[in-house]
């Protein structure tokens, strides 16, 4: 009998201190415990590596060579395992063709309905075109004229111009005796006298009958051939009417003709369906004037902003102004028109230039190719990515003008169902389309296949509405998406796939989902769960830990002081515990912190009008020095309203060369009363390996100007650079300071392994031996933030901003620990601790997307002091969150909604968290008020929602 646990012995992955346990099968499994602790370790780096490991292991080796080697987790053994697929945080794709369509695989679903059920219209006159085979033409006639004399005739000009001799030479040659030349039948023996200056329609009679059912051979025969005859068109006269009958999709009034209608046609990666002017990407990217230009300089105080500090190109337009009627010193937006698309595109007039090559000066004549030119040709051949991302600050994609965001041609496009055409199903709300299919699903249809394609699409839209997503479309871009949206179309999708006998691992499929919608995706994981699955989730959300049927605490802290099992068993036995989930699953400690403000200050920044994205033109006034909480169920607006609108709209006004456009709004007041506004977001903080916090957050160069300093050091001729794995000198030159070398498998997947040379430290042997207190750089590296503070204590330049990590809650995280495997959560809490870092003095506005990502509620605790500490600087922060500890500890709520997509973007209500309660105006408000009940039952929670404070 297969084993009904999954068996984990002395797990010793990262921080984990020798994990043994046992996991129950096909049961929802919540990992759970402080940030740090080891959860993703145990549930990623251990149960998902082993299992996706011993799958790949099963394999041919030429199925291997398709997929990636996995190393064995640091762990003794692990029985009862299933193969296992992850449920990350991460975007899905960041392919600009991949859309929730493709991903979701329902626009396949989509193409299929079209291609076999759609009915194509004309592009210009908007009418029906059918198309019909012989037997569906025959059948047709017998069954709309049975017994009827009726004329076949195959048309052969339609409104032309000309005497069209020939054509009734070449008829008479084949044998037929009639024609109708302007609806008056002639004969073909006689002379047929047109006049070449009027436009003539020519159709050839191929035969008369009575339609009897001993005729059907001979009616399909006269058929067939005026078929060929007209060039796919044929006319049936009978009873003093006449039906214009194709065997392709053409327009009879338009002659416009359709391609055959495949699935391929209605794919916007494929030629056939793809408009040809975009390629199917529905958007252009091009350098843009708006976004390279500051209209209120000159050009030699700095107008063109790609040319600041290219002393060069102010040289050129200086010899360019000799020449022709150029200001550079008049400001950019009051040059003439002429002047502008000079200086935009270029001129053709030639001038002495000078060039430069091995301190010889050579002149020559050359000409000034213009600020957009320069900086494609520029963007086109660097091979820097830093380059690449600094010129990429000034290009912006536009709607493509020819398929208007469609990513379709014409043709795919005038192809209807339920009386749309695909992409206008496209562009609903995911739960407006699932009401739509829904209505229609029971509807007659012929064909087993669509009704088949219908019940697939059913099933999988509402799979998508299940887990929260209903207010996406289909054809919204992939890599537009969230992590936590992200994260849920994929568990949709595997629900979908009705896969079993499976270990699902899932990274908090809570975040950026609100209250509302918690319990519609606990529905989802148990259905999974249902399928003889096992689901193991890493998670903090109070509801999700109720709802399990296992829950493993790990901890009892972070980092060095984590890695353990602390507690185990099922939710209704840890409501009993003491350990930290214990008495969070009781209601007797919660992460709120508020602060001790009586009133709300009397500044405030209006925003007006916004009307971004889903936004209704909603005026928003937000308290200054406060900590405002952005709330509102997912899709809402509350992106589009703080960073496309109120983030791009302040850096606008704020820093005069910002030049991203802001979303559409009227207009942002009170805005004088700041000096900085700083995005602190979820976005990596480095594309590659090298990139760490030590690296991002600057102590590192305070570091490395240190064992520059030491005795050592200067007595060798180091400099700081010596110490930087980045450029020759100190790095080990056999890894290019990576720490490990790409080894090529030839026909298995190339593998990275540890330097042989450096052995990971990625520093040459005489680098290491300049040590601080007995620790080589490399060494400090490799220590967590709270070792690095013990090591630095002393040194103020260096603690400084190693203690703003702390602050943040990521002592655990290692100095030199590769961007690119810290959560999304973490990587914004590095952000928030280089804004700490920084002095800007107060009059700040902090803008943060759901800074508890990854915390459990002590550590929620911990950010909220230090944002109630920034505002007590004299700063005001803002953020969006769904985090009911940190919405009940915020000054004031603002909420969107009252639902996603189309149905979102208004201003639902907003005050004090109490006000909102009280008044219980929408889904947010619902919810603080149940928090508070179940705080304030507990004694947490003072009457007035203050969180009791311990002494």
């Amino acid at each position: 009998m297969p084993r009904q646990e999954i068996v984990i012995r002395n797990a010793r992955e990262h921080n984990l201190k020798g994990v043994s346990l046992e996991i129950p099968k096909n049961k929802l499994v919540v990992i759970t415990g402080p940030s740090g602790s080891g959860k993703s370790s145990l549930a990623f780096d251990t149960l998902y590596a082993e299992g996706q490991r011993r799958y790949v292991e099963s394999l041919s080796s030429y199925a291997r060579q398709f997929l990636g080697v996995q190393k064995k987790p640091d762990v003794d053994d692990i029985e009862g395992l299933s193969p296992a697929i992850s449920i990350e945080q991460k975007g899905t794709s960041h392919n600009p063709r991949s859309t929730v369509g493709t991903v979701t695989e329902i626009y396949d679903y989509l193409r299929l309905l079209f291609a076999r059920a759609g009915t194509p219209y004309c592009p210009r006159c908007g009418k029906p075109v059918h198309k019909y085979s012989v037997d569906e033409i025959v059948d047709r006639i017998y069954r709309q004229h049975g017994g009827a004399r009726l004329e076949v005739l195959a048309p052969v000009v339609r409104a032309k111009k000309g005497e069209f001799k020939n054509v009734f030479a070449a008829l008479r040659k084949k044998g037929f005796m009639r024609v109708r030349v302007d609806g008056e039948v002639l004969w073909l023996e006689e002379e047929i006298p047109l006049d070449k200056n009027k436009k003539h329609s020519v159709e050839v009679v191929v035969d008369r009958m009575s339609v009897q059912p001993d005729r059907k051979g001979r009616m399909a025969e006269a058929v067939q051939t005026a078929l060929q005859l007209g060039e796919g068109f044929v006319i049936i006269a009978a009873d003093g009417s006449e039906d214009m009958l194709t065997e392709r999709f053409v327009c009879p009034d338009c002659d416009i003709s359709l391609p055959d209608i495949q699935p391929a046609l209605f794919s916007f990666n494929n030629p056939m369906g793809a408009c040809p002017d975009c390629s199917g990407l529905g958007s252009h990217s091009h350098f843009s004037e708006e976004l390279a230009v500051n209209p209120d300089l000159s050009v030699r105080g700095g107008a063109l902003l790609p040319f600041r500090g290219r002393q060069y190109m102010m040289y050129r337009l200086e010899e360019l102004a000799k020449k022709v009627k150029l200001d550079l010193d008049a400001p950019y937006k009051e040059l003439p028109e002429a002047q502008r698309q000079i200086l935009l595109y270029g001129s053709d007039v030639r001038m002495p230039l000078q060039f430069e090559r091995g301190g010889e000066v050579s002149e020559y004549q050359g000409r000034y190719e213009g600020l957009l030119p320069w900086l494609q040709r520029y963007y086109d051949s660097t091979e820097s990515e830093a380059t690449a991302e600094e010129l990429e600050r000034y290009r912006t994609e536009d709607e493509c003008r020819t398929c208007h965001g469609t990513r379709l041609r014409p043709e795919a496009l005038s192809v209807r169902f339920w009386g749309k055409n695909i992409d206008e199903l496209t562009s609903l709300p995911v739960g407006d389309f699932y009401e739509i299919v829904k209505q229609h699903q029971n509807d007659p249809i012929q064909n087993e296949v669509i009704s088949q394609v219908i019940v697939e699409l059913e099933k999988r839209l509402s799979f998508l509405v299940e887990v929260g997503v209903g207010y996406l479309t289909l054809k919204r871009r992939a890599d537009t998406l969230s992590g936590g949206e992200s994260q849920r179309i994929r568990l949709a999708t595997q629900i979908g796939s009705k896969l079993s006998g499976v270990m699902y691992v899932l990274d908090e499929p809570t975040i950026g989902l609100h209250s509302r919608d918690t319990g519609k995706l606990i529905g989802a994981l148990k259905s999974v769960r249902d399928m003889d699955n096992t689901v193991i989730v890493v998670e903090h959300d109070r509801d999700t830990m109720l709802a399990a049927d296992y829950i493993v605490e790990i901890g009892p802290g972070a980092g060095s002081y984590g890695g353990e099992v602390v507690q185990r068993g099922a939710a209704d036995e840890f409501r009993k515990t003491n350990s930290l989930t214990g008495p969070y699953l009781r209601g007797d400690r919660c992460g709120m912190v508020r602060s001790e403000r009586l009133t709300l200050p009397k500044e405030r920044l209006e925003i007006l009008g916004a009307a971004e994205h889903n936004l209704k033109g909603v005026d928003i006034s937000i308290p200054l020095n406060s900590l405002v909480c952005l709330t509102g169920v997912s899709g809402s607006g509350k992106s589009s309203l703080m960073y496309d609108v109120l983030y791009r709209g302040l850096r606008r006004k704020l820093d005069a060369d910002y030049r991203d456009r802001p979303g559409r709004h009227k207009d942002i007041l009170g805005w004088e009363q700041l000096k900085n506004v700083a995005m602190v977001d979820q976005s990596p903080i480095g594309r590659t390996p090298r990139s760490n916090p030590a690296t991002y957050t600057g102590v590192f160069s305070a570091i490395r100007e240190l064992y520059s300093q030491l005795p050592e050091a200067k007595l060798r001729g180091y400099a700081s650079g010596r110490f930087s794995f980045n450029v020759k000198g100190g790095r080990c030159e056999a890894c290019g300071g990576a720490g490990e070398r790409r080894v090529s498998m030839l026909f298995m997947p190339d593998v990275y392994v540890e330097c042989d040379v450096c052995h990971g430290t990625r520093y040459n042997r005489e680098t290491l031996e300049v040590k601080f207190k007995g620790h080589s750089i490399a060494d400090v590296l490799n220590l967590s933030v709270d070792e690095a503070m013990e090591l630095f204590k002393d040194l103020p330049r260096i603690a400084r901003k190693l203690e703003f990590l702390q602050r943040a809650g990521l002592g655990y995280i290692h100095l030199g620990q590769s961007a690119l495997t810290l959560s999304g959560g973490e990587a914004q809490r590095v952000k928030l601790a280089k804004e700490l870092s920084k002095r800007f003095g107060g009059s700040t506005l902090y803008l943060l997307d759901e800074p508890s990502t990854g915390l459990f509620y002590p550590d929620v605790a911990r950010l909220l002091r230090i944002l109630h500490a920034l505002v007590e600087q004299g700063n005001s922060v803002l953020l969006i969150e769904h985090n009911m500890d940190i919405i009940c500890s915020s000054d004031y709520v603002i909420d969107l909604g009252p639902e996603g997509g189309s149905a979102g973007g208004r201003l639902v209500d907003c005050g004090t968290p109490r006000e909102l309660a009280e008044r219980g105006r929408g889904y947010t408000a619902e919810a603080i008020r149940e928090y508070l009940h179940v705080f304030e039952k507990n004694g947490k929670v003072k009457s007035d929602g203050t969180a009791r404070r311990k002494k």
